[in-house]
């Protein structure tokens, strides 16, 4: 049993990570500390200060873990990769998790490659990038790849010719066919050195090759092969100036500046490469009401730099930040050279960072209708379901259905809506064990009885060791939601009687038309206005709930309707069937076949031969 006073007592003077629970189990806070006695002791004292939004959390604190490290900066990485992990509420969190795409060109390889990738790995590449245009980089990759032929494949090629044909992108000229030894190394790497130089933005020396044989080909008159070349020059030049600015110091820095609203914030950041703006990107922070900027932009650094392959030389700030020390050095370790947090004020630095920072509101001016609606389709309509059904502190909401056909391969769907949003990695699939034949009620008690009776399994299992975390059922719902009426209000409230479980249910009844029309809660109809946001919100769980069960119940059936007499027969896998039936053409084939017969087939041996005709000549088959 977890003693508030006692723990506090057991806290190490040690660096580490804390982790608070709240009483369903959830870790709704991660945190780190120099010092976690001292650190985690803050929260429950009586005369602490501390913002509105972590008040609420320790109110909903149940217990408390740590983990223990040798240095603050294992804390630092060990925190960041906890709330990735985890997403904790109370938490602020990046809401979009965006990976940016490089081109790695292969220099190490005799036959170099210019490849498309997410992840720049420590190795003997060269890496263009990060690209904030998918679209254009792809393009600019399809176009070096046409115009100097350089091999997609990923073939060992040692410049000799080779057994068999070029590929398909030679016949249509898209390659040089080093793989044939159609082109000596040295002038494939003559190409491949041309399209680095596009990429570097060094075109005058490509541009002048192609404007002499452009000249060259209309001197001939042959004009279409120079409108090719004068095509090849105006897309070089728009991949070589794709740039927006220049710095004169050719640094590789990042700006990073931010606008705040309510409890929505936009972090704008501009990527300067070797001293060229490449491009900019916007983030949207949640969490973010009663913080300072300067806590929310270290807390958004830790997390965009926690996986970003490319580590720029500086960042520039548009204030100082808690922990810069620290979360330098954490950078510097995983760049492999020293890295700078700078906050300009003046100068052409502080322009860029304030710059930035216009962006940042700009973007946030402009979404900021977007995200009210946002607010008020999914926060709002569940503050207004809570109004209506009289319950505080509704989050998250479990709505269930059964699915069958007459009866058919009955099965039973969880759908879950945290917040207003479906959280489809909580959705579960229960196909029916103990029921045979259309029986709904039955069917929907041993869906729930499941997956309660999971949960609180589950919840034993962490209370005897609380380092494990929480499974897949043991996240309660504040909210149950039941695809009928009475009927189906009454049997939830059975087995949640069984348990002690003391959780609300509400049954969404329908009208004549099979559409949402009001809830059915506490023995009586409580209708809802059709134009309001919970009226909708409710639709869309009643028509989530009723999509999955039936998608599922669909797979299910596909299945068996697919299913093969071959398939009972021990040894025979979908590969023998299919050598099988390309064979043999039907079943009654296979029952007229011999054991020789049957050995001949591919994939098929004299053992398997043997079960398939004895098989076939049972006395029921």
């Amino acid at each position: 049993m977890f003693v508030l006073e006692e723990e506090l007592k057991k806290l190490p003077d040690k660096p580490g990570v804390y982790l608070m629970h709240d009483k369903t189990g959830t870790i709704i806070y991660v945190g780190k500390a120099r010092v976690l006695k001292n650190r985690v002791r803050q929260y429950f004292q009586p005369a602490r200060n501390v913002s509105p939004k972590i008040e609420r959390m320790i109110s909903q604190i149940a217990y408390f873990e740590y983990i223990i490290t040798d240095s603050e900066m294992e804390a630092l990485v060990l925190e960041c990769n906890l709330i990735k992990e985890h997403s904790p509420k109370y938490n602020t969190m990046l809401k979009d998790d965006k990976g940016y795409p490089y081109i790695r060109a292969t220099v190490y390889e005799d036959y170099p490659r210019l490849l498309f990738t997410h992840n720049r790995k420590k190795d003997k590449a060269k890496y263009y990038g990060p690209y904030t245009n998918v679209g254009v980089m792809k393009e600019s990759l399809e176009f070096l790849r046409k115009n100097f032929k350089l091999r997609t494949c990923n073939k060992n090629i040692n410049g000799y010719k080779k057994e068999g044909r070029p590929c398909l992108y030679y016949h249509i000229g898209q390659c040089s066919a080093p793989c044939q030894g159609y082109i000596t190394n040295e002038e494939y790497i003559k190409n491949f050195k041309s399209a680095l130089d596009v990429l570097d933005g060094n075109v005058t020396n490509v541009v002048n090759e192609l404007k002499g044989k452009m000249e060259e080909a209309a001197g001939e008159l042959k004009f279409e092969e120079a409108a090719t070349y004068r095509d090849k020059i105006e897309t070089i030049k728009r991949i070589g100036c794709r740039q927006k600015a220049t710095d004169s110091a050719y640094e590789d820095r990042d700006i990073i500046a931010m606008a705040s609203a309510d409890d929505e914030a936009v972090v704008q950041v501009f990527f300067i490469r070797s001293g060229k703006m490449i491009g900019r990107e916007h983030h949207y922070i949640t969490g973010v009401a009663g913080e300072k900027t300067e806590n929310v932009i270290a807390s958004f650094i830790k997390q965009y730099y926690l996986d970003t392959p490319f580590i720029p030389r500086e960042l520039l700030l548009p204030c100082e930040i808690p922990e810069s020390e620290l979360i330098e050095e954490w950078l510097t370790n995983k760049k492999g050279q020293k890295v700078y947090i700078k906050t300009p004020k003046k100068g052409d630095k502080g322009k860029l960072v304030e710059l930035a920072r216009k962006n940042a509101s700009l973007v946030l001016i402009q979404d900021g209708e977007r995200i009210r609606r946002e607010q008020e389709r999914t926060i709002g309509a569940m503050n207004e379901l809570s109004k209506l059904l009289s319950l505080d502190g509704l989050e998250r909401v479990e709505s269930y259905d059964i699915s069958n056909i007459s009866g058919f391969e009955s099965v039973g769907s969880m759908v879950v809506f945290e917040n207003g949003k479906e959280k489809k990695h909580d959705y579960r699939k229960f196909r029916i064990r103990s029921v045979k034949g259309p029986d709904d009620y039955a069917s929907m008690r041993e869906v729930l009885t499941r997956r309660f009776e999971h949960g609180i399994e589950e919840m034993k299992e962490a209370a005897k060791n609380p380092e494990i975390v929480t499974g897949k059922f043991s996240n309660f719902p504040d909210l149950i939601l039941m695809d009928g009426g009475k009927g189906q209000v009454n049997i939830a409230c059975e087995v949640l009687e069984k348990y002690g479980l003391n959780i609300p249910v509400c049954g969404m009844v329908k009208d004549d038309n099979h559409r949402t029309r009001g809830l059915y809660y506490n023995n009586e109809e409580i209708p809802m206005k059709r134009n309001s946001e919970c009226f909708r919100l409710v639709t869309r769980i009643q028509d989530e709930t009723h999509r999955f069960a039936i998608e599922y119940h669909r797979s299910l059936r596909s299945k068996e309707q697919i299913h093969s007499i071959l398939d009972d027969i021990e040894g025979i896998g979908p590969a023998r069937r299919k050598s099988l039936m390309r064979h043999f053409k039907s079943i009654d084939a296979i029952k007229d076949a011999s054991v020789e017969e049957l050995t001949a087939v591919e994939k098929m041996n004299a053992e398997a031969a043997r079960k398939v005709y004895e098989f076939f000549r049972k006395p029921d088959n």
